[in-house]
């Protein structure tokens, strides 16, 4: 008697916009727990050159491990960036109020900035960089620009494209915003090539390996559902970025 043969179906689970928010959100707390508390707060990584940090690694097994840590949960962090470029995008495309969508992504980001300073840098103001929700906001003018000339065709709207990108890098570049050349390219990608799941993968893969572990994020942009409808507050995500800062910035000072 001949037994019957049990197939096996992989099947990807469905997450919804919530889910790879807070996806997102959790593994950007890891990396600024790496960054913050065990690399300037336990670590005090400023005051080394890299031949010095390497000399103290040698010397001492607990810097060492201090140091391990830190870097993982940065390589952790780098899942966040194309997850965060996909809802950007996401967040565009169905908003029904821009100016809204942008003004409340802009007052997030003004507020962010003194307690990304104070965690990336122990100052109130520091002008050496600017946190990556400043970067997003370009992200999402930059998308305007592209959707007014979404009707172009041919050679025209490849130009005015690729100009419109080019001025949106340029501009994160000169502020220095967090992210702000991946973010770009990564927004640039998924609206582009909106409807070409294979291709817009691939390139955005690509892109995220600036930051290595990034393409595993893809994972789960692939299996989104299309569900946005929000269980948790939107005002929780937004409040989150300024105040998860704060509170590692105030931890991070106390360990300094």
């Amino acid at each position: 008697m001949e037994m019957g043969r049990r197939e096996f179906v992989w099947k990807t689970p469905d997450i919804t916009a919530d889910g790879l928010k807070m996806f997102a959100c959790i593994v950007m707390l890891i990396q600024s727990i790496g960054i913050v508390i065990i690399e300037k707060g336990l670590i005090h990584l400023d005051q080394y050159t890299q031949a010095g940090l390497n000399e103290a690694m040698a010397q001492n097994s607990h810097l060492m491990t201090l140091a391990g840590m830190g870097s993982v949960m940065q390589l952790i962090g780098g899942m966040a960036i194309p997850v965060f470029a996909f809802l950007l995008v996401e967040g565009f495309q169905n908003t029904s109020d821009y100016r809204k969508y942008l003004l409340a992504m802009g007052v997030t980001a003004l507020i962010s900035e003194i307690p990304y300073d104070w965690a990336m840098s122990g100052k109130l103001l520091d002008m050496s960089s600017q946190n990556a929700l400043i970067g997003t906001c370009i992200c999402l003018m930059m998308l305007k620009c592209l959707d007014m000339f979404k009707e172009m065709s041919g050679t025209a709207r490849t130009l005015v494209r690729v100009l419109v990108v080019l001025a949106a890098v340029i501009w994160v570049s000169m502020i220095r915003a967090e992210y702000g050349l991946c973010m770009v390219l990564l927004v640039a990608v998924f609206y582009v090539f909106d409807t070409r799941n294979v291709l817009k993968t691939i390139l955005g893969c690509m892109i995220s390996l600036m930051y290595v572990t990034g393409p595993i994020a893809f994972y789960g942009i692939w299996c989104y559902n299309g569900e946005r409808k929000n269980r948790i507050p939107k005002y929780v995500y937004y409040t989150f970025y300024p105040l998860h800062l704060l509170v590692l910035g105030a931890v991070g000072r106390y360990l300094t």
